[in-house]
């Protein structure tokens, strides 16, 4: 059981996200309920806060894993920026989420769209941000022991470097544990929500600019040589 939930279910986890990411494309090209006339100005305003929100949190995560360890952690001026840019991203990706996501839910006209899992997003989603507060905030994790560090960041890097620590995971207290498999629980089901395309389509729109700058590039021609 240790392996199935902190080894294979990682894996899983990346391979629904990958192909559900695929099918995506093949579908809707991510467009599908969030992008269009119908969004509302709420709704933009959501999907702003969104994605402010969570790269912020992103960056913060990032950061500790590669910085902190077992018995050390972030500190001096660096924990203070970390603190300060968690506190901003944690709100902005909780009002971000709730104002793409609530008024679908409780609007008549676009509740035949809702899938089951488009009910589950919010609710996870929050677990994922609670979950969050408490692993920094545990009240046991001292400067001599950093029981995020212990347990999540080592079990990530491990999966990152293709050496699976499970055993830091099944020994870690509940909330850690609860907090991993929320994340895994996000990133299997996020291509199939109707957040999927808020990061995505930004992205592709860039790399389609992009593309077409590169197609509008004069190509030299080489010049005829003429005879001496």
């Amino acid at each position: 059981m240790m392996y199935v939930l902190w080894v294979f279910l990682p894996v899983a986890a990346v391979a629904s996200c990958v192909a559900g990411h695929l099918w995506r494309f093949r579908r809707d090209r991510f467009l599908g309920y969030l992008y269009g006339p119908h969004v509302d100005t709420a709704q933009r305003f959501g999907s702003l806060a969104f994605r402010t929100g969570v790269p912020l949190l992103f960056v913060v995560r990032v950061t500790e894993v590669t910085v902190s360890g077992p018995h050390s952690r972030t500190g001096g001026g660096v924990s203070a920026l970390l603190t300060v840019t968690q506190s901003v991203a944690i709100p902005l990706a909780a009002i971000g989420a709730g104002l793409i996501l609530i008024p679908p839910l409780i609007t008549a006209e676009a509740r035949p769209r809702i899938t089951p899992i488009d009910r589950m997003t919010l609710p996870v989603l929050v677990a994922a941000l609670l979950s969050s507060v408490l692993v920094t905030f545990d009240p046991y994790s001292t400067d001599d022991r950093y029981r995020t560090a212990e347990t999540l960041f080592t079990w990530i890097r491990s999966l990152v470097t293709l050496h699976p620590n499970a055993v830091v995971m099944q020994h870690a207290p509940i909330i850690y544990q609860a907090r991993g498999l929320i994340v895994l629980l996000l990133i299997a089901m996020w291509p199939y929500t109707r957040l999927a395309g808020i990061f995505t389509v930004p992205l592709l729109r860039v790399l389609r600019r992009s593309a077409a700058v590169v197609r509008s590039w004069p190509i030299p021609v080489p010049r005829k040589r003429h005879p001496a």
